[in-house]
C-alpha cells in the first residue's frame, strides 16, 4: 500500500481509458480493506470507516477532504453517526482510474498506524 500511496496523482483528461477488471483487481489487491461497487454503471472504489460518534467521524471526513484538496481530485464522503464512507472514482472518465487507487492508499494511510 505504502508503494502505491506514493506514486503521483495525475491530472486526468476525458479521454484517457478506464482501468479493465484485470487492472483494478491487481490495484485492489493492495487495498484490502477497499472494495469495487458501481453505481449507476460507474465502477467506483470504497471503503467504510468506523468510529465512535458523529463528531470523529467528521474529523477524519476532514481530513480526506485535505488530501483530496492538495491534489484536486475529489472523493464522495459520507458521514453518518459513527461511520465515514469514502468512495473514489474519477468522474471525467465516468470510471476508475489509477489516480483512484493511490487516493484511497493515501486515505488508508491517514488512518493506518
Amino acid at each position: 500500500m505504502d508503494e502505491l500511496a506514493e506514486r503521483p496523482c495525475e491530472a486526468c483528461r476525458a479521454d484517457v481509458p478506464k482501468l479493465t477488471p484485470l487492472q483494478c483487481e491487481a490495484l485492489l489487491d493492495q487495498l484490502p480493506q477497499w472494495r469495487l461497487i458501481e453505481v449507476n454503471g460507474v465502477k467506483q472504489l470504497t471503503r467504510i470507516y468506523l468510529y465512535s460518534g458523529f463528531l470523529d467521524a467528521m474529523a477524519q471526513a476532514e481530513k480526506v477532504a485535505e488530501i483530496a484538496q492538495q491534489e484536486n481530485h475529489h472523493p464522495a464522503l459520507l458521514v453518518e453517526w459513527g461511520r465515514l464512507t469514502v468512495t473514489w472514482w474519477t468522474h471525467k472518465i465516468k470510471g476508475l482510474h489509477e489516480n483512484d487507487f493511490v487516493m484511497a492508499a493515501r486515505t488508508e494511510r491517514l488512518f493506518t498506524p
